[in-house]
């Protein structure tokens, strides 16, 4: 790729690195909108919270929190992700991000659990037109051989966020109060905010800061793309058009629900599993939770890596979803506790294998002009169904009194992605 790139340089100029910036600025976008998410995580093993909410030992009422959010997230990935087209992805963004901060005063000020819910859909809905955005990015900056790695490291992010705010989290609400919680979100959020507005552009083309040698990397790179770019905006209808009809999409689609049930549902039920199921401390339930996000964040770069290097994609998330099937099966079936704990966090840890390959899957399927759209149903109709995982976990649980239903139902969820993504394996994909 080097030679592609290179030859036509002049060493007189060397290329700028604003992609480079562009990247690592959505996965800090990324990053402050997952610890906003994950923050619930702990709320629900929090007596305070519980007792203050009125759902003290309720399974059903704890997998809601999750469950609303991500419903609604479903949607707005759907209907809002077109902005990404009509007002481009920076100002999309940009009013994401002021949407979720709304959302954590609300929470914050929540006095009774109808309220908390609301709070819940308006972060559901700001960040679902946030998501695709992401995508929208990347696929106007990035030449396709670096896809990979690009998707790579915004989704980091993913991974990062609930390593570091589970044992955060843990910290700062047994010191403080639950409340408080949101309010140290909220302040954090002004971070990304700020990169977003004003160390962004649309396009390349509208950048200031970029100069003519990384221009001229990046549009030989989309030149080559066999699907044609479209720099203006685009219809949700024309949009739709572009990829309704490719059956290879909607496996993607398949996989991704599965994907985002494996990540909710895990992320909502682990530490009260640690904590209730398997007795361990406070303390032991933050790091211990933190541990498969840990390691999320290597299976993340190395998926990357591979999906550049090998140039195929498909069979990276096949064995993300055997490792996945396998580790929260052993996990689930442990005598020992740690066992189980190391077990489960490397079950959880493959799921990062599968996420930035899918989305480069995708990036290499769709055309230019239907990304945005495409992003937005993808991740829409992934975290709509998978809003029914904490709630079916949450249902389990309480019906048979044990948290084994509920893991059994991650390890089908794995076997569904697996199957959807051995058919594009031997399509060659």
């Amino acid at each position: 790729m080097s030679v592609v790139t290179g030859e036509n340089i002049s060493n007189a100029e060397k290329p700028t690195h604003q992609r480079q910036l562009l990247a690592g600025i959505l996965l800090a976008v990324v990053f402050f909108s997952y610890i906003d998410r994950v923050n619930v995580s702990i709320l629900v093993v929090d007596p305070g919270f519980l007792a203050a909410m009125g759902i003290t030992g309720d399974s059903v009422q704890k997998g809601l929190l999750m469950t609303l959010f991500l419903a609604a997230y479903g949607v707005g990935n759907v209907i809002l992700s077109p902005l990404g087209d009509i007002l481009g992805p920076r100002k999309a963004m940009a009013l994401s991000i002021v949407i979720w901060g709304i959302s954590l005063v609300v929470g914050g000020l929540a006095s009774v659990f109808t309220t908390m819910l609301v709070s819940r859909v308006m972060l559901g809905l700001g960040e679902g037109m946030h998501f695709p955005m992401q995508s929208k990015f990347i696929k106007e900056w990035f030449p396709p051989y670096e896809r990979g790695k690009a998707n790579a490291v915004w989704q980091t992010g993913m991974a990062l966020a609930p390593a570091i705010a589970m044992p955060f989290f843990t910290w700062l609400i047994h010191i403080s109060g639950w409340r408080e919680s949101f309010f140290v979100l909220l302040t954090m959020g002004l971070i990304p905010l700020y990169l977003v507005w004003f160390h962004t552009s649309d396009t390349p083309q509208k950048n200031k800061r970029i100069n003519e040698a990384e221009l001229r990397i990046i549009e030989e790179g989309l030149a080559a793309e066999k699907a044609k770019q479209t720099l203006g905006k685009a219809t949700f209808t024309e949009g739709l058009k572009s990829f309704v009809g490719n059956y290879q999409f909607w496996l993607i689609v398949v996989y991704y629900v599965v994907h985002t049930s494996v990540l909710w549902g895990s992320m909502t039920w682990l530490p009260s599993y640690l904590k209730e199921a398997r007795g361990f401390s406070w303390a032991a339930m933050g790091a211990l939770s933190s541990l498969p996000w840990v390691l999320g964040v290597a299976t993340k770069i190395l998926s990357g890596i591979l999906a550049d290097k090998l140039g195929r994609r498909a069979p990276i998330i096949l064995v993300a979803m055997i490792g996945v099937g396998l580790g929260v099966y052993f996990g689930a079936t442990a005598e020992d506790n740690m066992t189980s704990a190391i077990f489960l966090s490397i079950g959880i840890g493959f799921i990062g294998l599968g996420g930035p390959t899918a989305w480069t899957l995708m990036q290499d399927i769709v055309p230019g002009e239907g990304i945005s759209t495409a992003a937005g149903v993808m991740n829409g109709v992934g975290n709509g169904f998978s809003a029914l995982a904490p709630l079916a976990i949450g249902f389990l649980i309480s019906i048979t009194g044990s948290y084994f239903g509920g893991l059994l139902y991650l390890v089908g969820c794995a076997v569904v992605g697996g199957i959807a993504m051995l058919i594009l394996t031997i399509k060659g994909r």
